[in-house]
């Protein structure tokens, strides 16, 4: 599976409490026990007016397909093509 982040704008969200991110959270999880395996979600980072969200999918139309059964939006879907970390700018990453 493929790695993606999502946008999504959500004006407010920052604001909202942890019951309602609760209830987001878990209707997010009903929608992708339907879709089945081949959709994981990894993480989210709320801030003030959107959510970017970590997914694992075999293809941005399960990521899609997802956010309109949620009733969420996905401004922008990108996959990751590769990580970085304070780590790669080590004179001694990758020595051992």
């Amino acid at each position: 599976m493929k790695k993606y982040v999502i946008e999504r704008s959500i004006p407010g969200v920052g604001s909202l409490n942890r019951d309602a991110l609760h209830a987001a959270s878990a209707n997010s999880n009903n929608i992708l026990d339907e879709l089945g395996p081949d959709i994981q979600w990894v993480q989210s980072f709320v801030t003030r007016d959107k959510i970017y969200c970590v997914y694992f999918a075999a293809n941005e139309h399960l990521i899609r397909e997802h956010a309109q059964r949620a009733g969420l939006p996905a401004d922008s879907v990108s996959p990751v093509f590769a990580l970085i970390d304070p780590t790669m700018g080590s004179v001694y990453a990758g020595a051992i």
